[in-house]
């Protein structure tokens, strides 16, 4: 048999193995920190929570590390009895571990957001979980 032969069939039965360690790999690493916060504000006028939904869109968007980012208004229309209706604004942040959120924490125009947008909010509440995202 000639040697070449030998080579592919080591990269062949190589394969499984490195898929297996890339597996135990990605299992071992950071778990991705979901970041989810609720503003209710002073005037929950639509036309109020359209402006903070846009300044979330200008100031807290694309980080460094941010797995996904969406801000809204609350859905009025669902309205069931478990749905909590104390909020007007609602930011969803997904870090790719800790660490980016900790970045994003200190960066200026999160710290721009706060400073220009607090007086409008009577209420935040910030929800942090580890999460894997699929």
């Amino acid at each position: 048999m000639k040697p070449t032969f030998f080579v592919h069939l080591a990269v062949i039965l190589a394969i499984p193995v490195a898929s297996v360690a890339l597996a135990q790999a990605t299992a071992a690493a950071e778990p991705q920190l979901a970041h989810m916060v609720f503003f209710t504000l002073k005037d929950s006028s639509d036309q109020a929570r359209e402006k903070l939904v846009a300044a979330c869109n200008k100031d807290l968007s694309d980080h460094e590390g941010t797995v996904y980012f969406s801000a809204g208004a609350r859905a009025n229309d669902m309205n069931r009895d478990l749905n909590v209706q104390d909020f007007d604004v609602a930011l969803h942040l997904v870090f790719k571990n800790k660490a980016a959120h900790d970045k994003y924490a200190k960066h200026p125009r999160h710290l721009k957001f706060i400073k220009e947008n607090r007086e409008a909010w009577t209420r935040v509440r910030v929800f942090d979980s580890y999460v894997n995202l699929q």
